[in-house]
């Protein structure tokens, strides 16, 4: 519609400037003449064409400003879309990464902990092997529950700590651990050898320092053995093995004391001293809590089995019963119909005699009503007779009785 608007408005453009052309090639008078009336037409025509453009420029511009918002949102909503999505992840991202920094700093301050414990630990050992051979021998106990517990077993339960035995001789033997074995057998361990020469080899600046600090290494546990050996705790009255274990919570102190002499750890066999270290020590305790697992298991297997046959035999008495009470109910249905058949069923039952003789004294009662009747019925006559003899005449009971009415006699 807008293009034929324009199209005649440039037509009138056209017939326009054809008109002036027109008067421009008429004589001058003429021209003169029709100047005004040519003002007034050009004048109308420029204001109609004026008209014209504006009204095809606001249609224009309407139809533009619609598909520019139609473009627009088309351009622009799947743009907010994702933006709400991306808004979404990022919140969903910030709220996973506040999570995730919070379990990193619970973990970090864990981490943090864990190694001051380590470095507390750390002190103390080194602390503690510088010391007195006490203070080793009661870092030897803390390693011993350490790996006590990490084998399972309980302290009071399946080992002992410190126990004091009595010998033969009546003398105290004090035992650093006991642990116990199923079938009440046990196994002694000791916890204080002694480390102060292997620490002072560790921390010696020269050669020969070494060698002598090592030959105290030596030294201290081949006494070590001697003097566990020579105690006999196999004599003891507490059904343990032939053998001791001597625990070393070193395990490099007693690696360097093996490459040293090879031949240490077959002289403390010898005397029946085993040696052991962290990792020989932890695997024969598990060793033993497997036992003691085994020996549960076998326990509650047998008491299984103990209550299983208790229950069979209380079964079986039961079935027993209920077959008694089922031969007893046979004999007292039995003995229900026969006494049944006495009172109701059988030939010649109970009710039926007692229905005969309840017919034989209805008769009989009867009888002796009837017979009880005409005994009162004579005896009110012979009243009634005796009565009117009395003031009748003389001859009224002959008359009374030719007449047949009533009977004297």
């Amino acid at each position: 519609m807008e293009y034929l608007l324009l199209l005649i408005g440039l037509l009138l453009l056209a017939g326009l400037s054809f008109i002036i052309y027109k008067m421009n090639t008429d004589d001058s008078d003429k021209t003169n003449d029709s100047t005004e009336e040519l003002d007034k037409i050009k004048e109308i025509l420029g204001l109609e064409f004026k008209n014209l453009a504006n009204e095809i420029f606001d249609e224009k511009t309407k139809k533009i400003t619609d598909l520019n918002k139609e473009n627009i949102s088309s351009i622009l909503n799947p743009l907010r879309e994702n933006i709400e999505r991306f808004e979404r992840k990022v919140e969903t991202s910030n709220k996973d990464a506040l999570e995730f920094n919070a379990i990193l700093k619970s973990e970090i301050n864990h981490l943090k902990s864990e190694t001051l414990k380590m470095r507390d630990d750390a002190n103390n050992l080194a602390n503690a092997l510088r010391g007195e051979s006490k203070t080793q021998g009661n870092w030897g106990e803390q390693q011993m529950e350490t790996i006590l517990n990490a084998a399972g077993l309980e302290k009071n339960i399946h080992y002992e700590k410190e126990k004091n035995i009595k010998t033969e001789n009546l003398d105290n033997q004090r035992l650093d651990y006991i642990v116990k074995l199923p079938g009440d057998k046990c196994i002694v361990i000791d916890s204080k050898v002694s480390l102060v020469a292997y620490v002072n080899y560790y921390n010696a600046e020269d050669d020969e320092e070494k060698k002598i600090h090592l030959k105290e290494h030596l030294k201290s546990i081949n006494n070590h053995i001697t003097t566990l050996s020579n105690k006999n705790y196999q004599d003891l009255d507490i059904n343990q093995p032939d053998y001791v274990l001597m625990f070393m919570a070193n395990e490099p102190a007693f690696k360097l004391a093996v490459l040293e002499d090879v031949s240490i750890y077959n002289k403390a066999i010898d005397k029946n001293i085993v040696m052991v270290t962290n990792s020989t020590l932890f695997a024969t305790l598990k060793t033993v809590a497997y036992m003691w697992k085994q020996d549960k298991a076998n326990k509650n297997a047998i008491e299984i089995a103990r209550q299983a046959g208790s229950l069979y035999d209380k079964f079986q008495s039961f079935s027993e019963d209920l077959i008694k009470v089922g031969n007893n109910l046979n004999t007292t249905k039995n003995t229900y119909e026969d006494a049944m058949k006495k009172l109701t069923d059988g030939k010649d039952n109970l009710v039926r005699k007692t229905e005969r003789l309840r017919a034989r004294i209805s008769t009989m009662m009867m009888q002796r009503q009837k017979h009880q009747l005409s005994i009162g019925c004579k005896f009110v006559i012979n009243t009634r007779r005796q009565d009117l003899t009395s003031f009748m005449p003389s001859r009224w009971p002959d008359w009374l009785a030719s007449s047949g009415q009533v009977n004297m006699t």
